[in-house]
Formats: C-alpha cells, sequence, structure tokens
C-alpha cells in the first residue's frame, strides 16, 4: 500500500451508480457522496421533479447526474431506468437498492392490494432491478450491489411485519446473488440501518419516536449522512474483497 493506492480506495472515478429513492433520507445522501467521490450518478425515485431537484444540487458541488422518474413497483420503469444510464453514460458499476415504503397494517388487517403493495416496491423491485442491471454488471470491471435493507428483518414488529418481511427477503437475495454473481466479478453485500432521522421515522407520532431513537445502545437516531461512509466502502475498492455481507448500522439497535 502506497500514498496513491490509499488516495484512490475509496474514490468512484468514472464508475457509474443508480440509486433508487435518491431523491431524499439516506438514498439522498448516497447519491451526493457517491458523486463526491467521482462517480455519476443516475437517482431513481417516484417524482421527477424531486430527481431534478437533487440532480441539481449534485451539479451545483461539481458533480455529474441524471435524475430518472421511477417507480420500484412498475417493473417497466425499471428497465427503463437501466436503460436510460446506459445510454447517458455508457454503463453501469454501481447499483444500490435504497427505494422502500413501511406500510404498517395489524395482522389480521393485511389485504391482497396491501401485500402487493409492500413487497412489489421492497423486495420484487429491487429484485427485478438487479435482473435488468445483470448484463451491464458483468461488463463491469467493479460491479458492486449495495441492497439497503432495514434492522427490522431481525427484529419483531407488531405492525410492520410486511416491511420486516420483504427487508429479510432482499438479505436472503443479498446472500444468493452473492454466492451466483461472484464468478462474474459482481460482489453483492447489503445495508441493515437503525433509526435515521428521515421522513419514515418522522411520520411516527413524537412518543413512538422517541421510543425508537431510544430502543438502540446509542440512545439516538443517526443522520443520513452517517450512512455514506458504509455505502462508499461497499461501492468502492475499499471492499475488494467483501460479498454476501450484511452490516448493520444502527446504533446497537439489533446486538441489544
Amino acid at each position: 500500500m502506497n500514498r496513491q493506492e490509499l488516495d484512490r480506495l475509496f474514490r468512484l472515478d468514472g464508475r457509474v451508480a443508480i440509486v433508487t429513492g435518491g431523491t431524499r433520507g439516506i438514498g439522498r445522501a448516497i447519491a451526493e457522496g457517491y458523486a463526491l467521490a467521482g462517480a455519476k450518478v443516475v437517482v431513481a425515485s417516484r417524482k421527477q421533479d424531486a430527481c431534478d431537484s437533487t440532480v441539481a444540487a449534485i451539479e451545483a458541488a461539481g458533480g455529474e447526474a441524471l435524475g430518472v422518474a421511477t417507480h420500484m413497483g412498475e417493473l417497466d420503469q425499471l428497465e427503463r431506468l437501466v436503460a436510460a444510464t446506459v445510454e447517458r453514460f455508457g454503463g453501469l458499476d454501481v447499483l444500490v437498492n435504497n427505494a422502500a415504503n413501511a406500510l404498517a397494517l395489524p395482522f389480521g388487517e393485511i389485504t391482497p392490494a396491501a401485500w402487493e403493495k409492500s413487497f412489489s416496491v421492497n423486495l420484487r423491485g429491487p429484485v427485478f432491478l438487479m435482473q435488468y442491471a445483470l448484463p451491464h454488471l458483468e461488463a463491469s470491471e467493479y460491479a458492486s450491489i449495495v441492497n439497503v435493507s432495514s434492522a427490522g428483518a431481525f427484529l419483531f414488529g407488531s405492525r410492520t411485519h410486511m416491511y420486516a418481511a420483504a427487508k429479510a427477503g432482499l438479505l436472503a437475495y443479498t446472500r444468493a446473488l452473492a454466492a451466483e454473481l461472484a464468478a462474474k466479478r459482481i460482489r453483492v453485500n447489503a445495508i441493515a440501518p437503525g433509526t435515521i432521522d428521515t421522513d419514515m421515522l418522522r411520520n411516527n407520532p413524537p412518543v413512538v419516536q422517541e421510543l425508537m431513537k431510544n430502543a438502540a445502545l446509542m440512545k439516538r437516531a443517526a443522520q443520513p449522512d452517517e450512512i455514506v461512509g458504509l455505502a462508499l466502502y461497499l461501492a468502492s475498492g475499499a471492499s475488494s474483497f467483501v460479498t454476501g455481507a450484511t452490516i448493520n448500522i444502527d446504533g446497537g439497535l439489533v446486538p441489544r
């Protein structure tokens, strides 16, 4: 290891990354962090104006980005996202499956429509997006998939069982694809965040927010920017020998 190699360790220069759910919270923090590390970033979110606003912020900081309105539950839109990425930037190196919804219902009130809404965005969408991206990741020298799961995949929840089950399923795909795609030099890893100060937290009543913040050993919620270092590690050469891993970033929530 020399100074030049060390300086390049966490760089993403010349690489192309898709970040779903990339216009707010964890996704936006990752998108901005990747751009600052040298990546060309494609931001995907449901609303084009939100994509445009994030792209403008990245470009104002000196980065290069593209915004593509995408609903994770619509498979044709996922295909279009990959096609737009390759058309604009010529390839794809990093895929971050971050978009999610946290639909919560008590058991006994689940409907087929609610089930479909939860699993289509939280599990089916990410799986098919990885599949659509596969030919382009196979052509990359630096292919990396980063799946954003949740500490909830390891914990019980009285109303969030659909979300937790889908996120646990995403971890199963992380492990399975790490094994299946290793021969193609595609690394597949996952992040399992705990309580993060995002809209998903703020949509809860204040008393629930406080309970969620205090559930971890560190007794607080993280800021979205605190996820960037781990997401950058898993996308960059710093983690070149890491695949099939799920790394908790939860302030000690799961260990507790």
